[in-house]
C-alpha cells in the first residue's frame, strides 16, 4: 500500500468539486485502496472500470451486512446506520432467493404503466415549480426545481401524502448525505423517519390506494412478505428513489447551460436530450459510490488480499471516468461514446428505478429547456457547491438567471 503522505485528499471541498485527480492517482497506485473510516473502520475502495464491473458480478461479494467484520458493524455503517429490522430489511441488504422475491415485490411500481403516470405527472409537477421561476426571472434549480420535483414525485409513488412533505425532507437530506461524522445526527434522522414511515404503513393498511406501500401491503397480506420489509422497502425507495433523480436533473442542467450549443440540439431532439442524459450518467454519475458489499471468503481483488468479512466500496463515478474505457473522460461527448457506463450499476443487483430516474430527468429538462431556452449561472461555475457525501454526487446549488 502506498504512503499515507502519499495519499491525496478523499474527503473536502475541493475532493467534491472535483474528485477525477484523486481517482487518477488511485487507479494508477492503489486500485484497491485501504480507506480509514470515522468509528476505528475502513474499507476497500476500488476505483478501475474492470474491477468495478467485475467485483459487482462476483459471488463472493455480498450485500447482507451479518456477514460483515466486527470492525464495520460497531462502527454503525451502512443505511441506516443502527441496522433497526423496520429500515434494513430491503433488498438492497440480501442476495439469492430472498433478493429475488424482494426486488419482485418492487416491480409493479416501476412497471410501464406506473412510469406513463409518473411521466405526466412529472411534466405537470416541472411547469408548477418553473412558473414563480420565470415570473422572477431567476431561481435555484436544486432549491426550487430538482429537489421538489424528486422528492414530491417519490413520495407520491410510495404513497406518502403531499402533507407530510415538510416532515419528510430534513431527515431525508441528513440520511442521503450519509455523514458518517455526525453520527449523532443520523441516528436522530433515522429514528424521524422509522417513526414516519410507520405512520404512514399503518394509514395504508386502513385505507389502501394506487402506490407502492399499498401493493407491499397486498403482498404482506398474501404471505409473501413481512411488515419489517413493507417498511423498509417503503424507507430504500425514498432515499435511494430521489437522491439519483435530483442529482442527475441538476447535472444536466449544468452542463446544457455551460454547453448552450448542446442545449440547443436537445431542445429541438428528444433523442439527443437521452443521449446527453447517458453522458451526464457517466461523467458526473450521480451514484458516486455504491452500497457496501462484504467479502464472504478469502479472495484476491485489485492486486491485493482480502479476507472474509471484509467491507468494499466500488467508485462507479471513478469507474465512469476511467481514461482505459472513456479516453478524455471529462470531455462531454454525447453521442460519440458507447453507452458503457455503469452509474446504475450491473448484476442482480442493478438498481430497479434506473428507467424512472432517465424518465423523470427527461420530462423534467424537456419542460425546464423548452420554457426556459436561455439561462446563466449568477455565480462562477467553480463556485458552485457540491454535496459533501461519499455516496451521492450532486450540486447543492445552482442558482440561474433566465
Amino acid at each position: 500500500m502506498p504512503d499515507a503522505a502519499e495519499v491525496p485528499a478523499l474527503f473536502g471541498p475541493e475532493f467534491d468539486r472535483d474528485p477525477s485527480p484523486a481517482y487518477e492517482w488511485l487507479r494508477a497506485n492503489a486500485p484497491a485502496f485501504r480507506l480509514p473510516l470515522p468509528g476505528d473502520t475502513w474499507t476497500w475502495l476500488l476505483t478501475r472500470h474492470a474491477d468495478v464491473v467485475s467485483a459487482m458480478a462476483d459471488p463472493r461479494l455480498s450485500k447482507c451486512p451479518s456477514v460483515a467484520a466486527g470492525h464495520w458493524r460497531k462502527a454503525n455503517l451502512g443505511l441506516p446506520a443502527d441496522h433497526r429490522p423496520t429500515l434494513i430489511g430491503h433488498m438492497n441488504n440480501f442476495e439469492g432467493e430472498d433478493h429475488a422475491r424482494l426486488r419482485k415485490a418492487c416491480a409493479g411500481a416501476f412497471g410501464p404503466r406506473r412510469l406513463q403516470h409518473m411521466r405526466d405527472r412529472t411534466h405537470r409537477l416541472a411547469n408548477e415549480l418553473l412558473d414563480p421561476i420565470l415570473e422572477r426571472g431567476e431561481g435555484d434549480l436544486v432549491e426550487d426545481f430538482a429537489y421538489p420535483l424528486g422528492i414530491r414525485s417519490i413520495c407520491e409513488l410510495i404513497g406518502i401524502p403531499d402533507s407530510l412533505l415538510d416532515e419528510v425532507r430534513p431527515p431525508a437530506l441528513v440520511v442521503a448525505a450519509g455523514d458518517v461524522t455526525d453520527m449523532a445526527s443520523m441516528l436522530r434522522a433515522t429514528d424521524e423517519l422509522d417513526a414516519l414511515l410507520a405512520d404512514v404503513v399503518a394509514r395504508k393498511r386502513a385505507e389502501p390506494g394506487a402506490d407502492l406501500i399499498s401493493d407491499l401491503l397486498a403482498q404482506e397480506a398474501a404471505g409473501k412478505l413481512t411488515g419489517d420489509e413493507v417498511a423498509a422497502t417503503a424507507f430504500l425507495s425514498l432515499i435511494a428513489g430521489h437522491e439519483t433523480t435530483i442529482s442527475l436533473i441538476a447535472s444536466t442542467a449544468l452542463t446544457l447551460i455551460t454547453h448552450p450549443e448542446e442545449a440547443a440540439r436537445a431542445r429541438a431532439d428528444g433523442a439527443h436530450l437521452t443521449l446527453v442524459i447517458e453522458e451526464v450518467l457517466r461523467r458526473d454519475t450521480p451514484l458516486q459510490n455504491t452500497s457496501w458489499r462484504f467479502v464472504t471468503e478469502p479472495m484476491e481483488l485489485a492486486g491485493q488480499r482480502m479476507e472474509a468479512g471484509d467491507p468494499i466500496l466500488l467508485s462507479l463515478l471513478a469507474a465512469n471516468r476511467d481514461p482505459e474505457v472513456h479516453p478524455d473522460p471529462l470531455a462531454f461527448r454525447p453521442g460519440e461514446r458507447p453507452v458503457r457506463h455503469v452509474a446504475f450499476g450491473v448484476g442482480p443487483h442493478i438498481c430497479i428505478g434506473a428507467a424512472l430516474a432517465r424518465m423523470q430527468a427527461s420530462a423534467a429538462l424537456e419542460t425546464l429547456f423548452g420554457r426556459a431556452p436561455s439561462m446563466t449561472l449568477t455565480v462562477p461555475e467553480d463556485r458552485l457547491v457540491w454535496w459533501p457525501s461519499a455516496i451521492t454526487r450532486g450540486l447543492h446549488n445552482l442558482p440561474v438567471k433566465l
